[in-house]
């Protein structure tokens, strides 16, 4: 099968499009013929090394670990899905090397969950990394419905993704971003502020009493601003800073969890949640996508087509 890999750790000027053998098929897995695979900055921060201290890396490496496509093969005693399902995955195994940049990628039942009809294979393979990111960060904290939460980076490929989960169960959203970005998160539901100095001021003037709840999926002291509006400061998340937990919060490191999938997909079939596409590209130019990603600066999801 063809798959774009790399053969040490580097960046994207070092990814290769190779030929590899067709993934093994374990119990309990599928083997799933990739009709797109979703890129995240976590791909090129594990090619690069970033995650050596707390992975087993094999090489040559394929990356990747979102992915929609159609069920090929089915391995022993595997009845949750049948050849030529069409499904999505958070195919992140307890290591890394046979990645979702490929034709073809095996995954454990766990990770997989049928795939939406109302999503396009491209948007289905943007999300479940960042949709997941997303619900479970809103259920550590326990965002419910009359709530108010208030997400950090909320035009991003995860928070725009929570603040429609957070609508959809009822909470009100107020969302930072660049001004450039207010209109489309109005858009989703959510009231805009611009992040910066003097946040916790203009946070406070739409909610004077605070806020019940929030998401942090910047950075750069979003947990310190939020526990000056929260009405509890226990109840900030973050995805970025695992000094929250020092802090009295909580740190999430996204799970494969298929149910988590599935009611993210049940949500986009009721027409409650959609997947923005920055940029579709072909797998041969993964290292543009990688490129792309790295700016910071695309606004939804980058996916390769396969």
């Amino acid at each position: 099968m063809k798959a774009i890999a790399l053969e040490k750790y580097g960046s994207a000027d070092d990814l290769a499009l190779v030929e590899l053998p067709k993934p093994k098929v374990a119990p309990a897995e599928v083997l799933i013929r990739v009709k797109a695979a979703g890129v995240n900055p976590v791909d090129w921060k594990l090619a690069a090394g970033g995650l050596d201290s707390m992975m087993v890396v094999g090489f040559p490496l394929v990356p990747g670990w979102d992915v929609a496509g159609v069920v090929e093969e089915v391995g022993l005693d595997t009845p949750e899905f049948a050849v030529g399902d069409e499904v999505m995955a958070y195919a992140r195994k307890d290591w890394a090397q046979n990645g979702t940049y490929a034709e073809q990628v095996s995954a454990h039942v766990r990770m997989v969950a049928h795939k939406p009809a109302a999503l396009s294979w491209e948007e289905a393979a943007g999300l479940p990394l960042a949709g997941l990111t997303a619900y479970q960060s809103l259920r550590r904290v326990g965002v419910a419905s009359g709530e108010t939460v208030l997400v950090h980076a909320a035009s991003g490929g995860v928070g725009s993704l929570a603040t429609q989960i957070a609508v959809a169960r009822g909470a009100r959203v107020i969302g930072t971003a660049s001004e450039r970005n207010h209109e489309y998160l109005r858009s989703l539901g959510a009231e805009a502020v611009t992040y910066g100095d003097g946040l916790a001021e203009r946070v406070r003037e739409l909610a004077p009493e605070g806020v019940d709840a929030a998401l942090d999926f910047i950075g750069d002291g979003a947990v310190d601003v939020s526990q000056k509006v929260l009405k509890r400061p226990d109840r900030v998340v973050s995805i970025t800073d695992a000094g929250a937990v020092g802090k009295g919060g909580h740190y999430v490191w996204v799970r494969p969890d298929a149910d988590d999938l599935t009611a993210l997909g049940n949500l986009a079939e009721e027409g409650k949640l959609s997947v923005n596409l920055d940029r579709v590209l072909p797998l041969d130019e993964a290292g543009e996508a990688w490129r792309l990603s790295q700016t910071g600066r695309t606004r939804g999801k980058i996916v390769l087509t396969v």
